[in-house]
């Protein structure tokens, strides 16, 4: 019996076939894929999107925070994907250029935030590799778990968030525990530790 290959879809195939209001989706390897996320992981993107927006909002700034934007990636190989990060800071301007359209972007955000779950190699590897790529100024990576391997948190392991800025078109990264503070160029007076993102996992205002 011959199989015949499930052709893969591209990210306009990807976007108009995406699973209205039945959750969070990405495009991976051709195919649409969902994306489960704990309560847990839930109430550390959201305690981030909120203290983003405060800072917005204090300061007047010309950008938005938000969970449900899609970005159009690609990988080395040229490969088409589309992916939705835990929190995504976007320039105001770009966003409202155009209100009709949908959530997807082709153009690099400011900041996309990855809180890692048990797939955590993806953010470390693909995803850095893919916002590096499409030349995201500033990338989190929030190991709220520890749930890395030591190669990247240590011995022991500590829960840990990791910045990467894009300098020359190369990330550089900063890591940050415990009480350190979380140093951002996109919000340089932001007064958030480690700490407090990792307690965040727990208890979550509504």
């Amino acid at each position: 019996m011959v199989q015949t290959p499930v052709k893969k879809l591209t990210f306009e195939e990807f976007l108009e076939q995406y699973p209205d209001g039945s959750g969070i989706y990405e495009l991976l390897n051709g195919e649409i894929i969902q994306v489960e996320a704990t309560r847990a992981h839930k109430n550390v993107a959201r305690f981030l999107m909120l203290a983003f927006n405060d800072e917005i909002r204090r300061l007047e700034l010309d950008y938005i925070a938000d969970k449900d934007v899609i970005v159009k990636t690609f990988t080395d190989a040229g490969e088409e994907r589309g992916r939705n990060p835990d929190v995504s800071v976007v320039s105001a301007s770009q966003w409202n250029s155009n209100v009709l359209a949908y959530g997807a972007l082709i153009e690099p955000i400011q900041l996309a935030v990855e809180v890692t779950s048990t797939n955590w190699d993806d953010d470390y590897v693909d995803k850095l590799d893919e916002y590096q790529r499409l030349g995201i100024p500033e990338y989190w990576i929030v190991d709220y778990l520890a749930i890395a391997s030591r190669a990247y948190l240590g011995n022991p392991k500590l829960h840990t968030v990791f910045v990467y800025q894009l300098v020359e078109g190369q990330y550089q990264v900063q890591k940050f525990t415990g009480n350190d503070r979380i140093l951002s160029t996109t919000f340089p007076e932001l007064e958030l530790t480690v700490q407090q993102v990792v307690a965040a996992s727990q208890i979550q205002k509504l």
